[in-house]
């Protein structure tokens, strides 16, 4: 039996999870970092925390006897990333990294793109007066100091009661979002900017096709670096990897596994 680790956070972390349980002979424990309060738990066996850097990661990896680290963690997460990186090379385990890929500019799309939350505050000033902020409750004090604009503050919790944030209106929700609803959004709140990370995917995107409709700008907050390593663009090819993976350590396929061709 072959114990998987996969880091998660992401719904491509969660899906793959629920793809490895289907696979015999292997063990998967699925981790999440814990930073929302009620986050959506995988299929099977999974834990939630930090690890305590990279020592504690390897202390994780030695004592649970993991044999493969898989990282789905969310794209801007790059730290964890990194470190997941060092451990894996210290324990001497392969290490996938399950990358997808960023939204790309289209035509009609008005982006500004930035490297930060700093750089994205700084471009909002007297550029913007009603502001769609989507970039999770952590960076809200980034963008406290611009009193003059109103924003509309969307995330999975509520920030903590000491917080400091800008002024204007949380919005509590939890994606997948429909096209529909983020049009009436920056309608209803004649929203003239959105701020977002460029996190990729399909579950947030439909922000971008609106404002792009709408003409509104988007305050475009770039990928931080990752570590160099194998990687791939979705759940499809992180489980070929993994099923290639369990026939270079085990010699050939698992009992019984019930994985077809992926």
């Amino acid at each position: 039996m072959l114990r998987v680790l996969i880091l998660g956070g992401t719904g491509d972390a969660a899906e793959l999870a629920a793809r490895v349980a289907t696979i015999s002979g292997i063990e998967a424990i699925a981790s999440l970092a814990g930073r929302t309060r009620e986050p959506s738990t995988p299929v099977g066996n999974y834990r939630i925390g930090g690890f305590g850097g990279v020592a504690g990661l390897v202390d994780y990896l030695h004592r649970m006897q993991i044999d493969i680290l898989i990282d789905a963690t969310h794209p801007f997460a790059n730290q964890m990333s990194f470190n997941a990186a060092d451990a894996a090379a210290e324990v001497g385990i392969p290490r996938l990294l399950l990358n997808r890929p960023a939204w790309e500019k289209k035509q009609g799309d008005v982006w500004v793109e930035v490297e930060n939350v700093t750089d994205a505050a700084t471009a909002l000033e007297s550029q913007a007066q009603r502001v769609f902020l989507t970039v999770g409750r952590q960076e809200l004090s980034a963008f406290a100091h611009l009193q003059d604009i109103w924003f509309l503050m969307r995330m999975i919790d509520q920030p903590n009661p000491d917080a400091i944030v800008p002024p204007g209106v949380l919005l509590c929700d939890r994606g997948p979002f429909a096209l529909e609803n983020e049009r009436e959004i920056l309608i209803q709140n004649r929203i003239d900017a959105i701020v977002s990370k460029n996190s990729g995917g399909d579950a947030t995107y439909p922000k971008i096709i609106a404002a792009r409709e709408l003409g509104v700008k988007v305050v475009m907050i770039n990928r931080p670096a990752i570590p160099q390593g194998e990687q791939v663009a979705d759940v499809e090819s992180a489980v070929a990897w993994l099923v290639d993976k369990i026939k270079e350590l085990t010699g050939g396929k698992p009992d019984g596994d019930k994985t077809t061709t992926p």
